[in-house]
């Protein structure tokens, strides 16, 4: 029931246009989200493209945390320490407590809802963002964010 929930008020955010301050912000939660979960479920996953996804999302949201650090920068937009939003301190904290494979399905429906969410907010700064290097990097990361949606869906 609290999954649900969760993943559903995480769903049901809205994709407004964002200023180039908050876009940071929402994003660099987000990234730290993919890692901190990611990092979980290694920790204990015994499936091997479970293990692989997890890899490539430490690595893909180190990368994009990084873009946007350098085009905040270039923007000259603040960029706070990222910091987990309610909802995603909440999917870290069921992901702890689930174990063996119920911790894998968990991470996948997680990251299900995580991408999407994600895709939401690229996409929309890209189209909607008023920071010229910001809306680059958004257009840019919206790409490989569907690119994980795809992979999760074969999971």
């Amino acid at each position: 029931m609290m999954i649900a929930l969760t993943l559903s008020m995480l769903a049901a955010a809205p994709a407004l246009a964002q200023t180039p301050a908050t876009y940071v912000a929402k994003a660099g939660a987000s990234d730290l989200y993919e890692r901190t979960s990611s990092q979980l479920v290694l920790q204990s996953t015994k499936d091997a493209k479970i293990r692989d996804f997890a890899t490539m999302m430490i690595r893909d949201h180190q990368k994009s945390t990084a873009d946007v650090k350098r085009a905040a920068t270039a923007a000259r937009v603040a960029v706070p320490a990222p910091k987990l939003e309610p909802a995603q301190a909440q999917m870290v904290a069921e992901l702890r407590r689930a174990t063996g494979a119920a911790r894998d399905r968990l991470y996948v429906t997680q990251q299900r809802t995580a991408h999407q969410q994600a895709l939401a907010l690229h996409s929309g700064y890209a189209q909607n963002g008023t920071a010229a290097p910001l809306k680059t990097v958004a257009a840019a990361t919206a790409p490989v964010v569907q690119h994980h949606i795809e992979m999760l869906q074969g999971m």
